[in-house]
């Protein structure tokens, strides 16, 4: 249950956070699943969370720790070491600091509460209303990365009660046919041509097709290979296909060995090879000073590296 208490701090600042709900630590770990000896690690060994705290020395937790703390198991499931991942939330924050302007964070909770109603009535119609809605409101990037993957994250996260995996099964099947959707319809007659792939396993097929959606435009058609699509095999796909580039993504912290499989997989390629997503961000040093590019893990920016990648003007 959420608390508010005296805070430190100046009066006018004590007042602002008292506007939202705090938590204590207990709660914070009820919430998560993560216990308060690890909170406190993550706080004090990594600096990954930074509580509000009381005049007696007690953590309070906003929302926005408690989501924050989600990321982080997040990225932990997905084989990233702890000591990492600061830099991770670091880049994802800096990219987004538009949403943090007036009101944006909230409007953009308001819309993910409206839509855990939909789920939570397994309306469908209502939810496709909603969808509309947004889409109606805000840029792609936005729906997506400030929105609708946040709250498919935090109901793929978060401890499952009785009907909620089936809430998060009808959001993932809704969104991926959307994506899917808007993918065809998109297609035309664009001048570049790129392939796109998962790079690392396990993946997630909305993943991918988000990620095929924020990197196409009207210069760009984006072809998705399925999930499983084997590795070994993409130097045949390309020689086929003969797409300007070869795109992998991942969001997963990628095995010691992947820098020398994906050397190995660009001089055998006759197209750029390029790496997006969370991946990319990590195999940033190992992979300096190769041919391969790194498109990074944010919509709007990994489309403009790509077009620059295109043009030949991307430093790798």
């Amino acid at each position: 249950m959420p608390v508010i208490t005296e805070l430190h701090g100046s009066s006018t600042a004590s007042r602002q956070l008292q506007q939202e709900d705090l938590f204590p630590i207990r709660e914070v770990s009820r919430l998560t699943g993560v216990n308060p000896v690890t909170l406190r690690a993550w706080e004090r060994r990594y600096g990954l969370i930074v509580p509000t705290r009381t005049e007696s020395g007690h953590r309070l937790y906003s929302m926005t720790d408690i989501e924050r703390v989600r990321s982080i198991l997040h990225w932990i499931e997905r084989g990233v070491a702890v000591s990492k991942i600061g830099r991770i939330l670091a880049k994802n924050s800096s990219v987004h600091a538009y949403a943090d302007a007036p009101g944006a964070r909230q409007e953009y909770e308001q819309w993910q509460s409206r839509l855990r109603g939909a789920l939570a009535a397994f309306d469908e119609r209502h939810l496709e209303r909603l969808y509309g809605q947004v889409f109606a409101s805000y840029p792609v990037a936005v729906v997506f990365q400030d929105i609708l993957l946040p709250l498919w994250k935090s109901l793929m996260q978060q401890p499952r009660g009785f009907g909620q995996a089936s809430e998060w099964l009808m959001l993932d099947s809704f969104l991926r046919t959307r994506v899917s959707q808007r993918l065809l319809f998109l297609r035309g007659e664009q001048p570049h041509k790129i392939l796109l792939s998962a790079l690392t396993e396990p993946s997630y097929e909305l993943e991918l097709l988000v990620a095929a959606l924020l990197l196409g435009n009207e210069q760009v058609e984006v072809r998705v290979l399925a999930l499983g699509q084997p590795f070994d095999e993409l130097t045949l796909l390309c020689e086929r296909i003969k797409p300007q580039a070869l795109v992998l993504f991942g969001n997963h912290a990628p095995a010691p060995e992947w820098p020398r499989r994906l050397n190995r997989l660009a001089m055998s390629l006759d197209c750029p090879l390029m790496l997006a997503g969370a991946t990319a961000d990590l195999l940033q040093e190992s992979l300096a000073g190769t041919s391969i590019g790194r498109l990074g893990s944010e919509g709007p920016l990994m489309q403009r590296r790509l077009m620059r990648f295109l043009s030949g003007t991307l430093d790798t």
